[in-house]
């Protein structure tokens, strides 16, 4: 129970569906604590929501305490991401190793049979007992991409009771219902920091390091504060003027030997912007692997359209991909996820 209007639905469509439900809101940042500085995560609000709606509809309510697993297994890797130049994606982090980590096996050892989320995604469970993830029916709110790095054993006993909705559908059953929060607006960014920036959140973690901004022929053009304030594609920001009308420089590499932040004018012809071959690793499948390799769909970021894709496994868990269409701006440490059709088949992680 995150305190949001799908969660609160999700449980709602539970107890009329007869299951004994129980709420847990799980805790993932103190923002009150001095080593956790300038975090806005809304947490209080969330909190009493969650509560409120599972007083609405007569269920038990626990409040678990995640914060210590959650700044390990995904603050720490997105603090050192950013510091070694790659840009890791801390809500796939949080699905795969704490929710659906640390959260489901507590669930588990408590007795619960199953565990539910208010993910805009479906469960279906095949001939031989293996299950898949398939794409949300709202394709708006479609939100298999985050679960790409999930295992089998992670989804098993798992519901998502609103994967067969759309977000109007999920709003009117919440207004029907007179859910406390059914009016309550969808959270935006990284749920732990709020209207806070990335940036001015790792400001605080990472020593800023004054570079030299260069062009792809290495002449200097500018100076930058420090590389983690960067990120591939980025426009705004890098206060270096093209001279050009209608131009612009964009980011497109880090020299972490030499500190520089690379940047070209932004073409679509660019080279160091745009890409349709790259190398993937931590290779993650929901229920075994690629199968036949051919028809496969590939979507590099959360937002993107599914691309058609080839590729080629050069080891267990590393492969190099293909794509149809060239690709802008893809940073190390984002995040890929793989389909047949609607089908999430896994995931991994660009080099």
């Amino acid at each position: 129970m995150s305190g949001g209007v799908d969660s609160a639905v999700s449980a709602l469509r539970l107890k009329d569906a007869g299951y004994r439900v129980h709420g847990i809101f799980m805790r993932t940042w103190n923002a009150e604590d001095s080593e956790n500085p300038i975090a806005d995560c809304p947490w209080k609000t969330d909190l009493n929501d969650a509560r409120n709606v599972c007083e609405k509809l007569g269920i038990t309510f626990e409040v678990i305490n995640m914060i210590s697993q959650y700044r390990t297994l995904v603050v720490e890797e997105l603090v050192n991401g950013y510091r070694n130049g790659i840009t890791p994606n801390p809500d796939v982090l949080c699905n795969a190793r704490v929710k659906f980590g640390v959260l489901k096996r507590y669930a588990h050892a408590h007795g619960f049979e199953k565990f539910a989320t208010g993910h805009y995604c479906r469960v279906v469970t095949n001939e031989d007992g293996a299950i898949d993830i398939l794409e949300g029916v709202d394709k708006n709110k479609d939100q298999s991409y985050f679960l790409a790095l999930l295992s089998q054993e992670q989804i098993r006993n798992t519901l998502f009771p609103i994967g067969e909705l759309t977000k109007p559908e999920v709003r009117k059953i919440a207004e029907k219902a007179s859910l406390p929060n059914c009016k309550k607006k969808d959270s935006q960014g990284i749920c732990f920091l709020g209207k806070v920036k990335i940036q001015d959140f790792l400001s605080h973690y990472i020593q800023d390091q004054p570079g030299d901004i260069v062009n792809t022929q290495g002449e200097i053009i500018g100076k930058h504060r420090g590389l983690f304030r960067f990120t591939m594609g980025q426009r705004h920001g890098i206060n270096v003027p093209s001279n050009l009308d209608f131009s612009y420089y964009v980011v497109v590499g880090k020299d972490l030997v030499k500190n520089q932040l690379v940047v070209e004018i932004e073409r679509p012809t660019s080279k160091s912007l745009f890409g349709d071959e790259f190398f993937i690793h931590g290779l993650s499948f929901i229920n075994g692997g690629f199968g036949d390799c051919k028809n496969l769909l590939a979507r590099p970021r959360y937002r993107d359209p599914a691309q058609k894709i080839e590729i080629f496994q050069t080891g267990t868990n590393a492969a190099r991909v293909i794509f149809a269409q060239p690709q802008r701006a893809i940073a190390g440490g984002q995040i890929i996820a793989f389909y047949r059709d609607e089908t999430l088949l896994g995931g991994g992680i660009f080099d």
